[in-house]
């Protein structure tokens, strides 16, 4: 069977090996679950290069100022930090951990943002020192810490622009705890410059999984009407498919959006994340038990859950859900439930499955960003191991975590 046989909301080169088995990076994933455990977080590294590539050329097609800038919060790991690198792409960091991350992925400082609504004296003392090339200013309290410190700096700016998108993943309305609003521009500018700070350009950044282009348009106009800068930051939030019905923008229609009205002459920057990872991504589980409700539903329970992905669970997404040496087939309409003490704990509502079986295992795609991000111990769990396939290859670059990791800390 053919790539032709995989939905587009898996990894690039995904496809049905000749056992009818979801082969992701060249890998049977089967034999994946079977030497690596599960849950396990499955990328493909040729579709993290490929969309990395895509946005350079889509850019360098249209101007030579311009800078791609990785949003690290999407999948914080250092391999994934050091693959961008090579590719070209600086990075945004949004705490001091992330920071290290990146530092530790061998990335060049003076491309490193540093974003956050409360960045504490330690992380800014920590930015300062390791030569980051600009932090992203998001208050006057935060001016103030940075007081006679020689650094470069953005201001956040809050457009007030709402995109058509979770209120918990909108950034740029008025009501935000992010930026400064427009009419607190010129004040901010003037408090950089009493605190003799470098002020290089504005930021903003609307949202996260939009797919309405429009409102990409209305902040590159926006900004474009702000003044002379020579860095104008247009922030991410470009969206994913995440299921068969889904159709998400090109990255080329995408970057036209943002340059449309931008000014010339400027560097303008732009920070995808979840575009970058969210489709090279994807989660191995095991059944370990089915409970079939007669007249209600089937659950069919995996070994993870809300501790290996929160997303379903903190704002209603929905992903699709294959068996993975079974794709396709009319199925069984099925649950996915998890295998914590939350009856909120299900990870795929009314998803048809062919015949599941205990001991089968399922794939969730497209989980490659803020799974692996949000990751955490609920019910003292390990968090799992995330795999890089290529070419036919794997190999470990976050070993999953142990018990004795869950008392690593104790005093």
């Amino acid at each position: 069977m053919s790539a032709l046989a995989v939905s587009h909301v898996y990894p690039l080169g995904s496809r049905l090996n000749e056992r009818g088995r979801l082969e992701v990076g060249g890998c049977d994933v089967v034999e994946l679950a079977a030497e690596y455990g599960t849950p396990a977080y499955v990328y493909a590294e040729d579709d993290m290069r490929a969309r990395a590539r895509s946005f350079m050329e889509a850019f360098r097609a249209r101007t030579e100022r311009f800078e791609v800038i990785y949003a690290g919060k999407a999948f914080p790991c250092t391999a994934t930090f050091r693959l961008f690198a090579e590719e070209g792409l600086a990075a945004d960091v949004a705490s001091g951990g992330e920071l290290h991350l990146a530092l530790a992925a061998g990335m060049d400082p003076e491309r490193l943002y540093m974003h956050g609504n409360n960045k504490s004296q330690a992380e800014l003392d920590y930015a300062i020192d390791s030569g980051l090339g600009h932090i992203v200013v998001d208050s006057f309290d935060e001016v103030e810490r940075l007081r006679g410190r020689s650094q470069r700096v953005l201001l956040r700016v809050t457009p007030g622009i709402e995109p058509s998108t979770h209120e918990f993943i909108q950034t740029g309305q008025v009501d935000s705890k992010f930026g400064f609003q427009i009419d607190e521009v010129g004040a901010a500018v003037d408090a950089c410059a009493a605190a003799g700070l470098e002020l290089r350009g504005l930021h903003a950044h609307i949202g996260s999984q939009i797919l309405d282009l429009d409102v990409f348009e209305k902040l590159g106009e926006l900004l474009a009407g702000m003044g002379d800068w020579p860095l104008l930051n247009l922030g991410g939030g470009l969206g994913i498919a995440y299921t068969a019905d889904d159709t998400a923008p090109s990255v080329d229609d995408y970057v036209e959006a943002l340059l449309r009205h931008a000014p010339a002459g400027v560097r303008l920057l732009c920070e995808p994340g979840r575009a970058l990872v969210g489709n090279a991504g994807v989660t191995l589980y095991t059944v370990g038990t089915i409970k079939r409700i007669a007249g209600v539903r089937t659950y069919v329970a995996v070994d993870g859950g809300m501790s290996d992905n929160l997303r379903p669970m903190l704002y209603g997404a929905r992903y699709e859900a294959e068996i993975a040496d079974r794709f396709g087939g009319d199925g069984e309409l099925c649950t996915i439930a998890g295998m914590h003490c939350e009856s909120g704990d299900v990870l795929v509502r009314d998803v048809q499955l062919n015949d599941p079986r205990l001991g089968d295992v399922v794939v969730i795609p497209a989980t490659g960003a803020y799974s692996h991000a949000m990751a955490n111990n609920y019910n003292a769990v390990p968090r799992p191991p995330v795999v890089f396939c290529r070419n036919g290859d794997s190999r470990v670059v976050v070993r999953r975590e142990t018990y004795d990791d869950l008392t690593s800390r104790d005093v």
